[in-house]
């Protein structure tokens, strides 16, 4: 999941920026996207890091859908 991060820029200095990063074929969002990944590795510690991939590549578990009644109920009519 990501999230949004809102920074406020003079509209002059953001208009450079952007003119300039067109140049060299990029966005202000790739670059922004970049700096936060080397932020990261920089900031947060290497343990940290490692549990958040071990996480991140953990499938969420599914409840199984149930279109039989459940064996309980059968066995409490009984």
């Amino acid at each position: 999941m990501k999230k949004s991060v809102t920074v406020n820029v003079n509209e002059k200095k953001l208009s450079a920026i952007e003119m300039y990063l067109e140049q060299k074929n990029t966005t202000l969002a790739a670059e922004l996207e970049k700096y936060v990944d080397q932020l990261y590795g920089k900031v947060v510690p290497q343990n940290v890091r490692d549990f958040i991939d071990m996480m991140s590549a953990k499938k969420p578990a599914r409840k199984p859908k149930n279109l039989a009644p459940d064996e309980s109920e059968k066995q409490s009519e009984q």
